[in-house]
C-alpha cells in the first residue's frame, strides 16, 4: 500500500510521543559518563575499580527487572500504561539522583532510572511498530533510536555546558571541592526531569496498541484505531491478518510456548542479536568516555568536549540510517555494521598498543560511533520489534530485552577489570572478535523481514 494513503500526522505523532521513553533511555544512560569525573571524586571511589564499576553499572540492575516486568506489564497492562510508569520512574530518579549526599542512596536512584529504561526500552519499539504500516515500520521503530540518540547527545552537551573548565593536572581534592565536584554533576541528572516530566503528560494522550486491544477481544476499539491509521480498507485487511494470528491466543503463554519447537529459533536470534549489539563494545566509549580519552591523552575538558563530537556523529548517521532501513534492509545492515566494527577495533586496539595519541584515537571513535549508529543500533531493535509473533511478543520481547541487559551490564562492570588486566589495546580486540562471531551469526541465521506486515512476517518465519 502506497505510504500517501496513510494518516502520517496521527501515526508521527503518537510515534514520537512513545518514543520519549528512547529520549530518556539515552539521556539516563549516558549522563552519568559526563558526571563520572566529578561524582567519583564527591563520593571518594576513585581507588576502587569495583566501586567504580558499580556506580556505573547498578543501573543496569534496575534495566535487568524492568525489562523482565515488561512482558508481564504488557501482556496485562498493553503498552499505554507501562509507558506512563517508566516515565514517573524517569521522573523520580532524576529528582532523586541529584539530591542526595551518600553513595548508597545514590545507586537507589540509579536502579530506579534502570527500571524505567527496562521497560521503555522494551515497550516503545514494541509499540510502534504494532501501530506502523509495513512500508514505514522500519523508519518509524528507528525513530526510537533516533530519540534515544537525541537524548545521549543531549546528556553530553549539557554536561559539557554545566560542567566548569578543569584545570589541567588538577588533584581528584581539588576536583572534589569545586563547583564540579559539590553541585554541577546534580545539576547534569536534575535536568533530565524536564523531558521526562513532559514523557508523563504526553502518555496519557496516545491511544493503546490495536494489536493489544484486539488481543484483549476489544476489536472495535482497535478497528477504530487502524482506520484513523489507514482508513476503513487498511483497518478491515490488518484485522483480518491479526485474527488468523491470534486464532490461540485464548491459550496461557508460558515457558513450554517459548521453548516449542516454531518459537524458539526466533527467541534465539532474538537473544543472540540483543546480547552482541551490547557485546560488539561500543557502550563503553559513552560509558567510559574518560578512561578511553585520557588514556588517548586528553585532559577532562577536552573528554568532555570529544563526547560531544561523538554524540553529533551518532545522530547524524542515525539520520541516514532511518533513510537505509527500509531500501537496505535489515540483514545487510548488520552484516555492515559487524564486519566495519571488528576492523575498526583492529587499528584501535592496536593505536593504544603503539601507544598513538590524540587525534588518531578521535577519528577511529568516531568512524566506531558511525558505523553503530548505522546499523547495529538502530537495526537490532527494528528487528526484535517484527521477528516475534503477535501472540507472544510480549513475552519473547521481554527475554530478548533482558538479554540485552545482562550483556550491557556485564559489558559495563567489566570494562574497568578487562582494561586493567588486557589494556585498551587487548580489550578492543576482544570485542573485534566479538564481531567477527557476530557477523557469522548474522550471516548465516537471520531472515530479511523488510516491507512485510508483521503478520506477513509471522506467517513466512513460522513455515
Amino acid at each position: 500500500m502506497n505510504d500517501q494513503k496513510f494518516n502520517k500526522k496521527f501515526i508521527l505523532g503518537i510515534t514520537l510521543v512513545s518514543a520519549m521513553g528512547g529520549l530518556l533511555f539515552g539521556y539516563d544512560w549516558v549522563v552519568i559518563g559526563g558526571a563520572k569525573p566529578f561524582y567519583e571524586r564527591f563520593f571518594d571511589i576513585t581507588q576502587s575499580a569495583n566501586l567504580q564499576g558499580w556506580a556505573m553499572s547498578s543501573a543496569l540492575i534496575g534495566c535487568l527487572f524492568g525489562a523482565s516486568l515488561s512482558g508481564w506489564l504488557a501482556d496485562r497492562f498493553g503498552r499505554k500504561l507501562p509507558l506512563i510508569f517508566a516515565a514517573l520512574l524517569f521522573t523520580v530518579s532524576a529528582l532523586g539522583t541529584g539530591a542526595v549526599n551518600q553513595f548508597a542512596p545514590f545507586i537507589v536512584f540509579r536502579v530506579l532510572g534502570g527500571l524505567g529504561i527496562g521497560i521503555a526500552s522494551a515497550i516503545s519499539p514494541m509499540y510502534i511498530a504494532e501501530i506502523s504500516p509495513a512500508p514505514m515500520r522500519g523508519r518509524l521503530v528507528a525513530v526510537n533510536q533516533l530519540t534515544i540518540v537525541i537524548g545521549i547527545l543531549a546528556a553530553q552537551i549539557i554536561n559539557y555546558l554545566i560542567a566548569q573548565k578543569v584545570p589541567t593536572g588538577a588533584s581528584d581534592e581539588f576536583i572534589a571541592q569545586s563547583w564540579n565536584g559539590q553541585t554541577g554533576w546534580r545539576w547534569m541528572f536534575w535536568a533530565e526531569t524536564v523531558p521526562a516530566a513532559a514523557f508523563f503528560i504526553l502518555a496519557f494522550l496516545i491511544p493503546e496498541s490495536p494489536r493489544f486491544l484486539a488481543k484483549s477481544g476489544k476489536n472495535e476499539a482497535s478497528q477504530k484505531i487502524l482506520e484513523k491509521i489507514g482508513g476503513a480498507v487498511y483497518a478491515q485487511a490488518v484485522e483480518k491478518d491479526i485474527a488468523e494470528t491470534l486464532k490461540d491466543a485464548s491459550r496461557k503463554i508460558d515457558w513450554k510456548t517459548l521453548k516449542g519447537k516454531r518459537i524458539r529459533p526466533l527467541l534465539l536470534i532474538g537473544i543472540v542479536l540483543a546480547v552482541f549489539q551490547q557485546w560488539c563494545g561500543i557502550n563503553v566509549i559513552f560509558n567510559y568516555a574518560e578512561e578511553v580519552f585520557t588514556s588517548a591523552g586528553y585532559s577532562v575538558s577536552d573528554m568532555l568536549l570529544n563526547i560531544v563530537i561523538t554524540g553529533s556523529v551518532n545522530l547524524v548517521f542515525t539520520l541516514v540510517a532511518m533513510r537505509m532501513i527500509d531500501s537496505w534492509g535489515r540483514r545487510k545492515l548488520m552484516l555492515l555494521g559487524s564486519l566495519g566494527l571488528a576492523v575498526i577495533y583492529l587499528f584501535l586496539g592496536g593505536s593504544y598498543f603503539w601507544e598513538v595519541q590524540g587525534l588518531l584515537i578521535l577519528i577511529l571513535v568516531v568512524l566506531a560511533i558511525a558505523v553503530y549508529a548505522l546499523t547495529l543500533a538502530p537495526v537490532t531493535w527494528v528487528v526484535l520489534s517484527e521477528i516475534f509473533p503477535n501472540r507472544v511478543r510480549g513475552a519473547a520481547m521481554a527475554i530478548a530485552t533482558t538479554s540485552l541487559w545482562i550483556a550491557s551490564f556485564i559489558l559495563t562492570y567489566t570494562f574497568p577489570i578487562l582494561n586493567k588486566a588486557l589494556h585498551a589495546s587487548g580489550t578492543f580486540w576482544l570485542y573485534a572478535g566479538i564481531s567477527v562471531a557476530g557477523f557469522l551469526f548474522i550471516l548465516k541465521k537471520l531472515p530479511e523481514t523488510k516491507g512485510k506486515s508483521l503478520e506477513e512476517i509471522e506467517k513466512n518465519i513460522l513455515k
